[in-house]
């Protein structure tokens, strides 16, 4: 195993417990050094940092898997994923939520979703994917599923110099499964579906519409496959309207609403086309959920992304009731909480309205958040009241 040292006066952001090592805090990297090789880190005076995986083609070079010198085998996998599943049982998540939110869960570049019985995998990193065969062999151990599938699609594996794929490693091909989340049922496509299907990471902001939305007209955009629309329904608001721009999403909301006997109006439509048309029609709601996709990628695309999110916030809050619920989220890790409450400040003021703050939530808790890693903590939900 190769060890690789930290350059003077570099270790302490490491030190204190993030599990990145970014290329310009090394030394040097060994010429013969390649994706996804294990290796030790040191820091200037020789003295052990940590364990974990190597790529010399990006930024982060080094994604620490441990802070000891252990052998990273099945045992290794068997022992982060066992202690994931206890805490998610500890927490009364049920049997469907995210089983592995990598850095989170002391297994950088893994994301590990469990629905029901059937297991979905994403393998981000070089390392990880080196590290494929004990990880699955550890999460059938673990978890004993009918059906482990590997949705190795998203963008960022590029990155890493890894190709595209989705395959089923156990089991059949899961397609739709069903699952049931905070006392709501779902159909979810896991092999087609936005990143593994599901979006486990609103589980307790949607819960938070509790006692905002009863005989409110809400507007939920990009309502995906229904989760915050049944959950305003479920709440008891008088209306409820959906809207997405994929057909297939919303073909499966409008059964997760047959399947809990609730009624939403879901409809196919670009949402900033949509609120642009509502807003010429005088349309008013009680509630607005904004929980768009990712704007923004990267750093560079940032001030791009802040427009785009402005512009929602600020079509939404043009059709929002006096004493109207607005529900508004971003789930970009580029954009911190600090930007996010400054657009939504920008956006109140170019609508002439005065928000005031009832929360400002983050992610689920099967999505912990390392203290010590800022980056990991992605998530931002806003529950505000427009007077």
């Amino acid at each position: 195993m190769k060890t690789l040292k930290l350059k003077k006066k570099e270790d302490r952001r490491v030190l204190r417990g993030h599990p990145w090592i970014f290329s310009n805090e090394l030394q040097d990297v060994p010429k013969d050094a390649a994706p996804g090789d294990l290796v030790d880190v040191v820091d200037f005076s020789g003295r052990f940092v940590g364990r974990g995986y190597l790529n010399p083609r990006t930024l982060i070079a080094v994604r620490l898997l441990s802070r000891k010198p252990e052998t990273i085998d099945t045992a290794f996998f068997r022992s982060r994923i066992g202690a994931a599943r206890d805490l998610r049982s500890r927490l009364g998540l049920g049997d469907s939520y995210r089983a592995i939110f990598s850095e989170g869960d002391g297994i950088p570049g893994l994301i590990v979703d469990k629905y029901a019985d059937t297991i979905v995998a994403q393998s981000l990193t070089a390392g990880i994917e080196r590290l494929q065969d004990p990880i699955i062999a550890s999460l059938l151990e673990v978890y004993s599923p009918t059906s482990i599938l590997l949705r190795n699609d998203a963008a960022s594996r590029e990155i890493e110099g890894l190709p595209l794929e989705k395959r089923t490693v156990h089991g059949d091909p899961p397609g739709v499964v069903t699952i049931e989340e905070s006392g709501l049922t779902y159909q979810v496509d896991v092999m087609e579906g936005q990143k593994t299907g599901f979006f486990f990471d609103q589980r307790e902001n949607r819960q938070a519409l509790r006692g905002l939305v009863a005989g409110r007209r809400a507007l939920d955009c990009f309502c995906y496959v229904g989760a915050w629309s049944l959950s305003a329904a479920r709440f008891g608001a008088a209306e409820v309207t959906g809207i997405d721009a994929s057909d297939k999403a919303i073909a499966l909301a409008r059964t997760n609403a047959s399947l809990n006997g609730l009624h939403v109006n879901f409809r196919t439509a670009d949402v900033f086309d949509e609120l642009r048309l509502l807003e010429k029609n005088n349309e008013r709601y009680g509630c607005i959920i904004l929980d768009p996709p990712a704007f923004v990628k990267s750093r560079a695309k940032v001030r791009e992304a802040l427009k785009g999110y402005k512009e929602i916030n600020l079509r939404a809050l043009r059709l929002l009731d006096t004493g109207g619920v607005l529900a508004s989220c971003s789930c970009s890790h580029h954009i911190d909480h600090d930007l996010f409450r400054e657009m939504i400040i920008d956006a109140a003021h170019s609508a002439g309205r005065t928000l005031r703050l009832l929360e400002m939530r983050s992610q689920a808790r099967d999505h912990p958040m390392l203290l010590a890693a800022r980056e990991t903590q992605y998530l931002k939900c806003a529950i505000l009241v427009a007077d």
